[in-house]
Order: structure tokens, then sequence, then C-alpha cells
């Protein structure tokens, strides 16, 4: 089938990768009764994968309709875009590939979501393209993975438990195997890479977030403090956390931020940590994690981290990415620990302070398996067949949000739910 012939509903770009191909996995479930197809540079590399995945799914691709796509290419991303109803985008590091591919879908009148968890990217894809997103109904919605769905939407779901008004929540991400781990990769190249030059580029973020949001929040109290950088945790119970560097906090803080702008409602403050079983656990990720920073700062330490991913992930990171038994047998939690007050104590104006500390408690969770890849990918494609379904439950007629901001009001976790993850309520207390 060619580049001429009908639309289709969803096309999965970079469908030759990694993350591409387990999202053309999924989607064959998924996207069930969907008109879908798949996009690359290389016809016959993409072609391969079909094949892969047809052994894996025992399903018939060859009438998957496939699309010659190229970064480098404007033409053929507008041609990609204009043959689709939603581009799901599977071709990162964004801050490299990202933008071309939503220059072309906004053109198209096309639906963006992708799986960036790159904070400077989503937020100056915010900045230089909201208004255009909105004047031409589009949605451009980032983090609709493992980074940042179950933190994002998540947050919105203990809110949403809380009866009350949220004054905080912490997150702890837990990560955990069914067996022993038995060493290999747990990570593919381009989570990697993405992360190298996450951390090289950090310093950009003040001067976006000075030009994406021109009012500064007010500062609520009590304010939520900083726990010290290795704490005890109750949950996972005897479990030792310390910050987690990853994008969720930057993701959430921006649906807060939209909340508070369009709906008046007072934002939820939020920390996020990542906790380990033991305390050798986390003295090998710190010691990995400093030597990271460090070579970070330098270009020819970001051609080392590059050049060696298992060196200096000490194993964790290849080219191949983790084998299939290793993703199956993998596991995540993320508990969410709410403070605030019951719904009789809801002040008059948002701006408004309380007098007292917060009153009442909540204990949520969010879990799943093969959080990096299966996980991942499913939340992926559920952004995208929400958008097809049930744009009038999102944000205005179009723009680039965070997948909280977007998808609040539909009915994306209950989908969530049907299909592997579990949100749930542990504890409530007064």
């Amino acid at each position: 089938m060619e580049q001429g012939d009908e639309k289709l509903d969803v096309i999965i770009f970079g469908a030759s990768g990694f993350t591409g191909k387990y999202t053309i996995f999924e989607g064959i479930k998924l996207l069930d009764g969907l008109r879908w197809g798949v996009a690359g540079r290389n016809r016959d590399k993409v072609r391969q994968v079909l094949g892969e995945v047809e052994k894996k799914a025992d399903r018939d691709l060859s009438e998957v309709p496939i699309v010659v796509a190229d970064i480098k290419d404007p033409d053929s991303l507008r041609q990609m875009a204009e043959r689709c109803r939603v581009v799901i985008n599977c071709c990162g590091p964004y801050r490299f590939y990202g933008e071309p591919v939503i220059k072309a879908c906004i053109a198209a009148g096309t639906h963006h979501v992708d799986v960036s968890g790159e904070p400077q990217y989503m937020e100056r894809m915010q900045l230089e393209y909201h208004q255009a997103a909105q004047e031409r109904g589009v949605y451009i919605v980032s983090a609709c993975g493992f980074d940042s769905i179950p933190a994002d939407l998540g947050t919105v779901y203990t809110e949403s438990e809380f009866d009350g008004v949220v004054n905080s929540i912490e997150t702890y991400l837990a990560l955990d195997s069914k067996e022993p781990f038995a060493g290999g990769a747990i990570l593919h190249y381009g989570t990697w890479e993405s992360a190298i030059y996450g951390l090289a580029h950090a310093n950009e973020l003040r001067q976006l977030r000075t030009d994406l949001f021109k009012t500064r929040l007010p500062h609520f109290q009590p304010r939520l403090k900083d726990r010290p950088v290795v704490h005890k945790v109750a949950h996972p119970a005897g479990w030792w956390a310390v910050p987690f560097p990853g994008s969720d906090r930057s993701v959430v803080m921006r649906s807060q931020r939209y909340f508070y702008d369009t709906d008046k409602k007072r934002p939820i403050q939020m920390k996020a940590y990542v906790a380990f079983q033991s305390l050798l656990h986390v003295f090998g990720v710190a010691f990995v994690g400093i030597v990271f920073s460090i070579l970070c700062r330098f270009k020819f330490g970001r051609q080392l981290l590059l050049k060696f991913p298992k060196l200096f992930s000490l194993g964790f990171t290849s080219h191949e990415g983790p084998t299939e038994h290793t993703m199956e047998n993998s596991e995540f939690s993320i508990y969410f620990k709410g403070e605030g007050w019951d719904k009789e104590e809801k002040l008059l104006e948002p701006n408004d302070q309380y007098k007292s500390p917060p009153t009442k408690r909540i204990l949520t969770k969010v879990s799943g398996t093969n959080p990096g890849y299966g996980a991942t990918c499913v939340a992926l494609l559920l952004s995208a067949t929400t958008i097809l379904k049930e744009s009038n439950k999102m944000p205005g007629s179009g723009g680039v949000y965070p997948p909280g901001a977007a998808y609040a009001k539909t009915s994306l976790i209950e989908q969530l739910c049907k299909n592997g993850f579990k949100f749930e309520v542990l504890k409530r207390s007064k």
C-alpha cells in the first residue's frame, strides 16, 4: 500500500526502533478496529520488524500499510502526518528528532503523542507550539510512557480519591523483579542517550520556565520540604529512598500549573523519590549517578558515556536493550503519599492559605509490569486512542499538554486498568 491510499487513524513512526517494535506488538490488540500503519525511513527494515512481530504475535501483518518517512526530509514527514489522524512518535532522543515531527503534525492538522522523558524538549515544545496547535485543533502530548503517565495520572487519581483539598504528594518509585536478577541490561541505549543529553542541558530549564510561565505560582503553606538525600520509607516497607532524577516532577507540576491557570484549583506540591531494597543498591546507583553527572558536563565525557554504555552503567544499559525474559519479569510500583484537608475545610479562594496543618492523609499506588517498554507502549497507544475517542473531554480544542492535564477528564485511567495497570487506594487516615 502506498502513501496515496486511504487515510489511517494511527501511524506508528519509528517502527523499526526498539520502542517502535514493542508498540507494534501491543498495537495489534489495542488498535483493533482502527485503521493503522507503520512508518520509518527504511521500508525494508520496517517490513523486517513487522515480520518479527508477526511471528511473536502469530498474526498476519502483511496488509499493514508501510509509510516511508525520514526526519531529515520534511516533505516525507508532512505526507506521513497527512496520511493519519494521530502520529505515535517512537523516534528519540526527542531533543534531536522530535520537533520536525511536531511541526509536520501541526501543519497537517494531525495529533501527536510520544514517550519523551526530556523536560527541556517538552517544555520548549509547549512554549513554541502551544498556540499553533490550538489554532489547528491539534493535541500534542508528550511523556505518554513510563515517564510520566503513572506519576501524572497517579496524582490525578490520588486527588480524585482524597475527597478534600490535597496540599502535597510524595511519590516513591520501586522497581522489582519476579525472580532474582540474573544480570544483563535493563535499559536500551536510546534511553541512556536521552538521559545523557537531558542532564547535559539541564541548565536550559530555568530560562525556559521563565519564558513559559510569565508569573510564578503562589507559595502555598505548609511548604513541602525535601527529605534527606537518603532516607528510609514505610512503603515499600524498609526500603531506602533517594530523589528521583527523572522527569516525573516536571511533568506533574506542568499539569498542576494548567489546573491552577485554567480551573483556579490549588496546585498540589510534589516531590519524587526512587526506592531501593538495601543501602548497597543505593550506594551502587549513587556511584553510577555521580560519575554520570560529572561526565555529562563535558563533550569528551558524553562521548565516553555514549561509546561505553555497559561500562559506565555497570552493565545495565546496552545497544540491544533488555531481553524479553528480563522485561516480562520486571514490575513497578509508585506509592503516592498525599496530605491535605477534609472537604469541609475547603477555602473560598484558591490563593487563600490554611492556618492549620494538614488533617487528612491518603496512600495510593499505581503498579504494573515491564515499566520501560511493555507498560510504556500500552500507555502510549491508549493515549493516542483516547484522543481519537474522547477529544471532547480534553482541554480546549488543542494545544501542547502534559498527560495529566490532557487526560484528567477522560477514561484513560480506566482503560489503563483494563490493560495491565492497577490504580488503588491503600490507606486513608485522619
